[in-house]
């Protein structure tokens, strides 16, 4: 794997990426490493849709947000009652 300086990948990232081999690079920051740059791969989700029919359980309305909007008035109330402070 090759080895390269955080400020020399800073300088000369866009010809690295293109450049990139498939084991990646190791970027350094005084000695030590930071991060791996590796080049991504093609990956088949397909097998993903559909994977977890029968096995969640919605509780629930998934399309609310819990917050009453007012049009006429333009304000959000939630659903729960606000408390306030005597004065």
């Amino acid at each position: 794997m090759k080895t390269i300086n955080a400020s020399e990948f800073k300088a000369k990232c866009l010809r690295i990426l293109e450049q990139i081999e498939p084991q990646g690079i190791l970027i350094t920051k005084r000695g030590r490493p930071i991060a791996r740059v590796i080049p991504a791969g093609i990956v088949d989700n397909s097998s993903l849709i559909g994977s977890m029919k029968n096995s969640i359980c919605i509780k629930g309305d998934i399309f609310s947000t819990g917050v009453r909007w007012d049009v006429e008035s333009g304000h959000a109330h939630s659903y729960r009652p606000i408390k306030r402070r005597a004065k």
